[in-house]
C-alpha cells in the first residue's frame, strides 16, 4: 500500500478526519488535474432531484458549470425558481430547468416520468440527491414511511420509468447519494417500513440510506442492460440549512470542520462527468470507491439482501 492510499484509508476510518472539510482539503491533492475536463457534460441533461438547496443545489451548478442542461426537480416551485436565479447568477446563460415532483410520492412520481420521457427523450445522469429527515415517523399516502420512501421507493420508481431515455444516452449514469451514518445501521430485514420500537428521524434516514448502497449492485445488474453505471456515493459532513435544522445540536459541535456545499457535491457531479469508465454498483467518497462496512454488526446475508430488495421492489411496483 503506498503512504497516500495508507493516508486515504486512516481518513476514512477516522470518520471525523476524513468527513470533514480537512478531509476533501488533503485527497483533492491528489487528484489529476483537468478531470472532469472542462465543459465535460456539453450537450448532456442531468437530472438532479432536491436541486433547490444545499447539496442538491450545489450539485445542479456543478454540472450547468460543466455544460449539462440541468432538470431542477423540487418540491416547491417557488423554491425551486428562487434557486435557479441564483443558480444563473453564478452561471449566466446556463440551461436551468424547474421541474416540480414530491419525489415520496410514488403515484405523482410515476405522472411525472411519464410526461418527463415524452418531452426529454434522452437523460444523461440521474442525481437522486432528495432527502428528508423527519422529527416523527410520518407515511406517505401510499402508506410508507416518509425516509424510505424519498431515499428508496421514489427513487427506485423514477429511476425504472426514465430507462428508456437513459438508454438514449451514450453513457447514462445515475447516482444516490447517500450517507456516511449508514455505516452505524445493519439492513433492516425485519422492518423495512420501521414500524417497531421508538422512532428516531436520524435512525430512520441512515437506515434507508444503508438500504441505498445494499441495493447498488442489485441495481446495476438490473440496469446494465439499459447501459447504465449506477454509483451511491456519501458526501461528508456539509453545513448546509438541512443539517441546521435536522441535527442543530451536531451542527453547533462540528461547524468549523463541515464542508461547503460545494465540497460536499464534488463527488456526485465528478461521478456523472468524468470520462474514466467506472465499475457499477460501488459506493464512492471523494472520488474513491469505499467498503460497504466498518462494522460487523452491520453485515447482512445474501438472503437478507434479497428479502429487503423484494420488499422494496414490491413498495415501488415493480418486478424484482
Amino acid at each position: 500500500m503506498t503512504p497516500a492510499a495508507a493516508l486515504d484509508g486512516m481518513l476514512d476510518r477516522t470518520i471525523v478526519a476524513g468527513y470533514s472539510r480537512f478531509g476533501y482539503d488533503i485527497r483533492r491533492r491528489g487528484w489529476p488535474a483537468g478531470d472532469p475536463r472542462p465543459n465535460a457534460l456539453a450537450g448532456a441533461t442531468v437530472l438532479v432531484t432536491g436541486a433547490n438547496s444545499g447539496i442538491g443545489k450545489a450539485t445542479a451548478a456543478g454540472a450547468a458549470a460543466l455544460g449539462a442542461a440541468v432538470l431542477m426537480v423540487v418540491r416547491s416551485p417557488r423554491r425551486g425558481e428562487s434557486a435557479r436565479r441564483d443558480l444563473l447568477a453564478e452561471t449566466p446563460g446556463a440551461e436551468l430547468v424547474v421541474d416540480s415532483c414530491d419525489v415520496s410520492d410514488l403515484v405523482e412520481v410515476r405522472s411525472f416520468a411519464t410526461n418527463l420521457v415524452v418531452r426529454q427523450p434522452r437523460i444523461d445522469a440521474v442525481i437522486h440527491n432528495a432527502g428528508v429527515m423527519p422529527e416523527h415517523r410520518a407515511e406517505t399516502d401510499q402508506g410508507h414511511e416518509l425516509a424510505l420512501a424519498t431515499h428508496v421507493l421514489g427513487p427506485l420508481l423514477l429511476t425504472e420509468l426514465l430507462l428508456p431515455a437513459l438508454a438514449a444516452a451514450p453513457d447514462p449514469r445515475v447516482v444516490l447519494v447517500s450517507s456516511g451514518g449508514m455505516y452505524t445501521q445493519a439492513l433492516p430485514t425485519a422492518d423495512v417500513e420501521y414500524r417497531g420500537g421508538d422512532y428516531r428521524g436520524a435512525v430512520a434516514y441512515a437506515r434507508s440510506k444503508r438500504i441505498q448502497v445494499a441495493l447498488a449492485p442489485i441495481l446495476a445488474s438490473r440496469w446494465a442492460e439499459n447501459g447504465v453505471t449506477v454509483a451511491a456515493m456519501h458526501p461528508g459532513w456539509a453545513d448546509t440549512a438541512g443539517l441546521a435544522q435536522s441535527l442543530p445540536g451536531f451542527r453547533r459541535l462540528t461547524r468549523p470542520l463541515l464542508r461547503t456545499a460545494e465540497q460536499a457535491a464534488d463527488t456526485a457531479v465528478w461521478l456523472v462527468a468524468t470520462a474514466a469508465r467506472l465499475p457499477s454498483g460501488r459506493f464512492w467518497h471523494d472520488r474513491a470507491a469505499r467498503p460497504t462496512h466498518y462494522l460487523p454488526t452491520t453485515r447482512y446475508t445474501d438472503g437478507e439482501l434479497e428479502r429487503v430488495w423484494r420488499y422494496c421492489a414490491d413498495a415501488a411496483g415493480l418486478e424484482p
